[in-house]
């Protein structure tokens, strides 16, 4: 899957991730190749993603994610 992480000041994580964990308004969330398309606000959280066989987490104010096609793109304040 590709996942772009950006904030307005700067790209945070742009490349191919194998699960994305995400802290939906409604409770967090996991990713996972092949996931149904969707659109979610963020709450003020950590999102959560392995590649390349290591782990990484970007603390976020909130945001939008847009899930479709094997494509998460994150916008986050």
């Amino acid at each position: 899957m590709t996942l772009k992480i950006i904030s307005a000041e700067k790209i945070l994580f742009e490349g191919e991730a194998t699960s994305v964990t995400l802290p939906g308004e409604k409770g967090s969330f996991t990713v996972l190749p092949h996931h149904a398309a969707l659109i979610s606000t963020l709450v003020p959280g950590k999102i959560r993603y392995k590649f390349n066989d290591k782990e990484s987490e970007v603390e976020v104010a909130g945001g939008i994610v847009d899930v479709d096609r094997d494509v998460i793109s994150v916008c986050v304040y």
